[in-house]
């Protein structure tokens, strides 16, 4: 994925964009995108806030 396609899945999912956010989700996970999965958690998001703590604690 490349950088204008990451930013484009970024404002999809501001703007409410539940797939988009969902595909950010998986792409940090595999990625180990940890500042990703806090943006997203900072927003409230809980499948994100999971991730993240699944990531810090391996």
């Amino acid at each position: 994925m490349t950088d204008s396609d990451l930013s484009i899945l970024r404002e999809r999912a501001d703007k409410g964009d539940a797939t988009a956010v969902d595909e950010l989700i998986e792409l940090a996970t595999e990625q180990g995108g940890l500042e990703e999965l806090r943006r997203l958690a900072d927003q409230g998001n809980t499948t994100a806030a999971e991730q993240l703590a699944e990531l810090t604690v391996q």
